[in-house]
């Protein structure tokens, strides 16, 4: 009798293990749109801050709508809790690293004030900005309306893993559909990795999703508790769920890879894979004008039970307009990520995102087995 295993594994991939195929025909990058759309907002580029603290606060959001894209505002985090967030950002940034988890469990312990959150949604829209705050499924039903109030043009639902089905104590718990009909903005939500709660997600009315579990340079969640899927395999379960639900419906869904970007060639591979955008942490917190000033943590760091994030020290390695846009002298892809899209559009001849959504991708060998080890060892 042959060997059985108690569970079949399916290979699953992540960005260092894929290349994308150049297409038949080639275009000028110039000729190339890489706008993206969340309900009724429309952005330049794909491109989102994702909702630290280190990387995003109302004046970073303001510099980010200038660039084009969305910078998320985490409406839960220092700037709702403190009047002056600046000084603690100070304190968090300069505390020793042995201790500095327990630092900022202690620092978020402050109760979220409403009136601070209708403060800085204020703060974003005074800028002229489109303004996106994110709050997790347990505080979304009581503050959410609150940042509508005050001007918040979408709402991002976030949590370390999210379904459509999740079970609680208490009587009655968050309905995406309910929620999007008092709303009346965007509303995403976020984070997934499978077709099947992608699809019920996107049935219960929501404007986009996020995708990603555990892949992010600050969180430590598949260290932690062992949960998570490689984030182009992950992005490819859940735009077929988008393709799917588009046909069924007519309605189209956008979809976002959140975590675990490093370079250009990354986010040209999560748009290959089928995202219609990407969500940022750690190289926007790298950014001379980012909070943190060259650190960064997860949004999970401070759970008082269970932290499943760090602080880490990423440095500052450009200007936001640099990182965006260039003109950039690093060769290591880590800056003008708009660039890159724009020139990896043009070798696949992709007018648009969703034309790029079409170009072939393979499975390839670690790039230090293909003559790159020289640069990899500087």
């Amino acid at each position: 009798m042959g060997r059985r295993l108690f569970k079949e594994l399916e290979r699953s991939y992540g960005f260092d293990e894929v290349a994308i195929v150049p297409g038949q025909v080639t275009i000028n990058p110039e000729l190339t749109s890489t706008k993206m759309t969340i309900g009724d907002q429309e952005f330049d580029i794909p491109i989102m801050a994702s909702a630290m603290d280190g990387a995003v606060s109302p004046g970073f959001a303001s510099y980010m709508h200038e660039m084009g894209g969305l910078g998320v505002l985490n409406a839960e985090g220092l700037y709702s809790r403190y009047d002056d967030p600046y000084s603690v950002l100070e304190e968090i940034i300069s505390y020793p690293l042995e201790g500095v988890t327990e630092f900022l469990q202690k620092v978020y312990s402050e109760p979220i004030r409403e009136d601070l959150i209708g403060q800085r949604v204020r703060e974003i829209k005074n800028s002229g900005a489109t303004c996106a705050v994110s709050f997790t499924p347990q505080n979304t039903k009581r503050m959410s309306p609150v940042a509508v109030e005050a001007g918040a043009d979408i709402v991002v639902v976030q949590s370390t893993v999210t379904t459509a089905r999740h079970m609680s104590n208490s009587y009655r718990g968050l309905v995406f559909s309910e929620l999007i009909d008092a709303l009346k903005v965007p509303v995403v939500v976020g984070n997934c990795v499978t077709y099947e709660v992608a699809t019920e997600l996107m049935e219960s009315g929501i404007d986009g999703i996020l995708v990603g579990v555990g892949p992010g340079a600050a969180c430590t969640t598949r260290e932690v508790v062992g949960v998570g899927v490689p984030q182009v395999t992950a992005t490819l379960q859940c735009a077929a769920a988008r393709e799917d639900y588009f046909k069924r419906t007519g309605r189209y869904v956008t979809v976002i890879t959140d975590g675990g970007f490093r370079t250009g060639g990354d986010v040209c591979k999560a748009i290959v894979s089928g995202a219609d955008a990407v969500m940022l942490g750690t190289p926007f917190a790298q950014a001379e004008e980012a909070p943190g000033r060259g650190f960064n943590w997860g949004m999970a760091n401070p759970h008082p039970e269970l932290p499943r994030g760090t602080r880490i020290s990423v440095g500052t390695k450009g200007t936001l307009k640099q990182i965006l846009y260039g003109p950039t002298s690093k060769t290591d892809g880590t800056q003008n990520f708009v660039g890159a899209l724009k020139v990896a559009m043009g070798m696949c001849g992709a007018y648009t995102i969703r034309d790029l959504h079409k170009a072939e991708m393979v499975v390839a060998p670690a790039i230090k087995t293909e003559g790159k080890f020289f640069q990899l060892s500087r």
